[in-house]
């Protein structure tokens, strides 16, 4: 039963986590070092990356 809520609290927090990081990758000043530098910041990444870790990760404890 734990590692059901455990795998449930993942999958949420990683939800939230991949739209955070979406929304610093689409923001007005993101759009603009991307247009100048071509940089995107590591914040938006490491966001997204992060997010879809622990959703994959969430979903193997829910099985």
């Amino acid at each position: 039963m734990m590692n059901k809520l455990l795998g449930i609290i993942l999958i949420i927090a990683g939800t939230l986590a991949a739209i955070w990081g979406y929304d610093i990758y689409d923001s007005a000043s993101s759009q603009l070092t991307r247009a100048f530098k071509g940089d995107t910041p590591l914040e938006a990444w490491a966001g997204m990356g992060g997010g879809v870790l622990a959703v994959i990760v969430g979903i193997f404890k829910v099985k």
